[in-house]
């Protein structure tokens, strides 16, 4: 089993006790590069894996791969953890090689461990307050949304369509009693506490193609 950890924007107090025992649980622990080992080691000890800060998409695809191996070998057997800065669903190196490792290990069971973010930590650092809606862009084509507080996923979710987007899951009461998990065919009615992700990919079960 592997298990992407977030380690948050930096700061070792910012690292969530989930993190802590998951971390402390694991058979080996990858860092992504010397500050992720760096906060990682005040916990376990850990093996660093070195990706290159570089936009040639060959040195990229290279150590993806490489790390890959790596990774999948030990995963295959035994509960790993990745602990990456930040959070390791947005933007994160964990993604890229993740998404090899679906394909070359496809019996590995993969889940994260969501991190303080550099979107939330940048709005604390900066002491600004966010009560209206606002994009997150790196410079990429903007291909999901995700919408809070839904109570009429179904209705949402047509009015949705008519702009290109396809898949959909929404999750009610995260991390609480009663949460729920729904992909692709939207209730009519949910919580107040519910989020909706959708993009214009396929989302199936096991994630997104």
């Amino acid at each position: 089993m592997l298990v992407g950890v977030g380690l948050g924007p930096g700061d070792p107090e910012l690292i969530t006790l989930k993190a802590v025992k998951t971390l402390k649980e694991s058979y080996k622990v990858f860092a992504a590069g010397t500050l992720a080992a760096t906060m990682v080691e005040s916990y376990v000890k850990c093996e660093v894996l070195n990706f290159p800060m570089t936009k040639d998409e060959d040195s990229l695809n290279e150590s993806w791969l490489e790390n890959a191996e790596i990774i999948g070998k030990d995963a295959k057997d035994h509960l790993v953890s990745f602990a990456c800065l930040g959070d390791p669903n947005f933007f994160s190196t964990f993604n890229k090689v993740r998404a090899i490792i679906e394909i070359k290990y496809p019996g590995i069971e993969i889940s994260t461990v969501p991190g303080v973010s550099a979107i939330t930590a940048f709005a604390s650092k900066a002491n600004v307050m966010i009560n209206e809606s606002f994009e997150v862009i790196d410079g990429s084509p903007i291909l999901s949304k995700i919408v809070l507080k839904v109570r009429e996923p179904k209705k949402l979710a047509e009015a949705l369509k008519r702009e290109g987007y396809g898949g959909f899951i929404l999750v009610e009461r995260i991390g609480m009693e009663g949460e729920r998990v729904v992909i692709n065919k939207m209730p009519s009615k949910s919580n107040y506490l519910s989020i909706l992700y959708t993009t214009k990919s396929v989302v199936k079960n096991g994630g997104m193609d």
